[in-house]
């Protein structure tokens, strides 16, 4: 699917990497007033005239928008992505160019933390093993006792919309709920009926850690050997936030020595390069990260999703309006949803 209409005395949007009902959808909403690209493939498949001209770019979570892919643009003045995360563009970038970025806080709230729970499900109660027995006709229930969550204790690491949504589930199961954050929302946990500690509590005393925290420096790695040594032993992991929050080799080291029963991925570090990577003989880091997921991916404790816990007819209708918000807030002086750019360094 592509859509061009040309008008030079407009704004041009450019939109990739989207599919043909959203596309449509959000030509509708936005043809009256912008002139606009919309295309199925990414920004390396566009025309470099379409790139000269752009003023505003919708771009999803994939491919990630470096310094060179902003300098074919010079014309560019917001890049409003289709997600709640920001981590895929180069901010610093972007702030060098006066280029301003906004996002979509908050529309996956129910998509996100129910998704948690159908990878927790899946294995607390050894769906995936089941299902593979079924299907060549083996009814036996050997080996497929699970357990239950209630009365269990759910670690909450990042207590946004999505994190407090979990929990409002989790409490809905009967489970004993601790949480980890560096901002405290103290009114939710009286009324939800948690507890805020370390991250270091939360670790050695959750039966189940789940992860809703951003992808930022300080972030990353968030769950490495020396986190996952802390962990209470047979503790089960779900990340559904950033892949990179996760050290994937330390994740299949903890797995091997039994100190996990199990893990719930629907991110996964460097999982833009993995659809397409082509292991070699080097010792690269990127050889040893596809390696480790390679072995993650082998296991039955081990339950990956590829990056779709968004994905549901609700939530994706609010990206695509909160967007289309954005865009029209900006073209009518009033940004809105702005994320904080890095300050420029000037000598």
């Amino acid at each position: 699917m592509s859509l061009t209409s040309h008008d030079d005395t407009r704004m041009h949007i450019l939109v990739p990497t989207i599919n043909e009902e959203d596309g449509k959808y959000l030509a509708m909403k936005l043809d009256k007033d912008f002139s606009l690209t919309i295309l199925e493939g990414t920004l390396d498949e566009v025309d470099k005239d379409t790139l000269a001209r752009t003023n505003i770019l919708l771009p999803f979570i994939q491919p990630h928008i470096k310094r060179a892919q902003l300098e074919t643009m010079p014309r560019l003045k917001l890049i409003a992505t289709r997600s709640t995360g920001y981590d895929h563009i180069d901010r610093a970038a972007a702030a060098e160019r006066g280029i301003l970025i906004a996002n979509v806080p908050g529309y996956g709230e129910t998509a996100v933390a129910e998704h948690t729970f159908a990878l927790l499900l899946t294995l607390s109660r050894k769906m995936q093993t089941t299902y593979d027995r079924i299907k060549e006709g083996n009814y036996s229930v050997e080996g497929l006792q699970g357990f239950d969550l209630y009365g269990k204790t759910l670690g909450v690491i990042g207590t946004g919309a999505i994190g407090l949504h979990v929990i409002r589930i989790a409490r809905g199961f009967g489970m004993e709920v601790i949480a980890n954050d560096i901002v405290q929302n103290k009114f939710a946990a009286e009324v939800l009926g948690f507890r805020y500690t370390s991250r270091a509590e939360v670790l050695s005393n959750a039966d189940i850690v789940t992860l809703h925290a951003p992808a930022l420096p300080s972030t990353y790695h968030l769950i490495n050997r020396d986190s996952l040594s802390g962990m209470k032993k047979g503790a089960i992991l779900i990340n559904t936030a950033r892949g990179s929050l996760v050290d994937t080799e330390a994740l299949a080291w903890a797995l091997e020595a039994g100190i996990l029963r199990g893990a719930g991925l629907d991110a996964l570090e460097g999982e833009e390069l993995l659809q397409h990577f082509e292991t070699s003989a080097s010792n690269s880091d990127q050889d040893k990260l596809y390696q480790a997921t390679l072995a993650l991916q082998k296991r039955q404790n081990v339950f990956i999703t590829p990056h779709v816990a968004f994905n549901t007819t609700e939530a994706l209708r609010r990206i695509l309006d909160t967007t289309v918000e954005n865009v029209y807030a900006f073209a009518q002086g009033r940004p809105t949803n702005l994320v904080k750019l890095p300050e420029l360094v000037t000598v």
